[in-house]
């Protein structure tokens, strides 16, 4: 009987060093052949829907393309993994080309992100431009107003945040200090999430920024019927990759899940 007692041991112990793995190793979540895993909402169209085929899988890529758009009206487009999650840390590269659709509003040049601690697609209203979110926004250097430009800065949609400093940010925009890259180039970003203790933007590899206590704040683009408070802490959420107007390719999608990750519903 104890001869029996030792393969089961090592079994045991050997499970417990696969959990730690699985938990500290990256796991690509866009299989480069298709949106399987991802769900698409865009401003004015039903969930899942993709309108005029904004997200498309072209060589590897998950690219915001407008090919089909002959003018913007507000079709603000996110697709969202499947998966809630709290603690992470998501890595991909991202690159603009071409020019923004006809319509759309200067903001949205050389202008993407991605959105987390975000509501879920499903509850995002029919003509809701933006989820409620905390955003690492992805900018590229563009001519005139548009150079000089930073990128993996900080948007807030219906959100705020608590900077390193202990300061309470409810501005809609916080910079970091990197500038951003050329159309056409790729660039490497990375957010770090720990729940609602700490989040951390890096540049490749590099870290830019970092806060925490993000929170619903109804100073910007907080629906008017959102469910939850001003004030109340985001622990957890989902991620969603943006379309503003501008060309826009990902690849590279990738997820480690940390310890303490609390996957929750809605």
């Amino acid at each position: 009987m104890r001869l029996l007692l030792i393969p089961i041991i090592v079994v045991l112990l050997s499970c417990v060093g696969c959990k730690e793995s699985a938990e500290n190793e990256w796991i690509p979540i866009f299989n480069g052949k298709d949106l399987s895993g991802w769900t698409i909402k865009i401003c004015g169209s039903s969930l899942g829907e993709n309108f005029k085929d904004t997200f498309v899988v072209e060589d590897g890529m998950m690219c915001v393309d407008y090919s089909k758009y002959e003018k913007f009206d507000d079709e603000y487009a996110h697709i969202y993994y499947n998966e809630r999650l709290s603690h992470y840390r998501l890595r991909l590269e991202y690159r603009f080309y071409g020019k923004r659709v006809p319509g759309s509003k200067g903001f949205t040049e050389l202008n993407s992100g991605v959105m987390f601690h975000s509501q879920s697609a499903e509850s995002m209203g029919l003509d809701q431009r933006f989820p409620v979110s905390v955003e690492a926004q992805f900018l590229a250097e563009g001519e005139g107003d548009y150079s000089g430009r930073t990128t993996m800065n900080i948007a807030t949609p219906g959100t705020s945040v608590v900077l390193e400093d202990g300061t309470l940010q409810r501005e809609h925009m916080t910079w970091t200090d990197v500038g951003a890259r050329l159309p056409g180039e790729w660039v490497k970003v990375e957010i770090e999430v720990h729940g609602s203790e700490l989040v951390i933007h890096r540049i490749d590899g590099v870290e830019v920024l970092r806060y925490r206590d993000p929170q619903i704040d109804d100073y910007y683009l907080l629906p008017d019927d959102y469910p939850l408070p001003s004030g109340t802490i985001l622990k957890d959420g989902y991620i969603a990759l943006q379309g503003e107007s501008h060309p826009v390719d990902f690849r590279n999608i990738e997820l480690m899940i940390l310890p303490g990750n609390m996957g929750s519903g809605d």
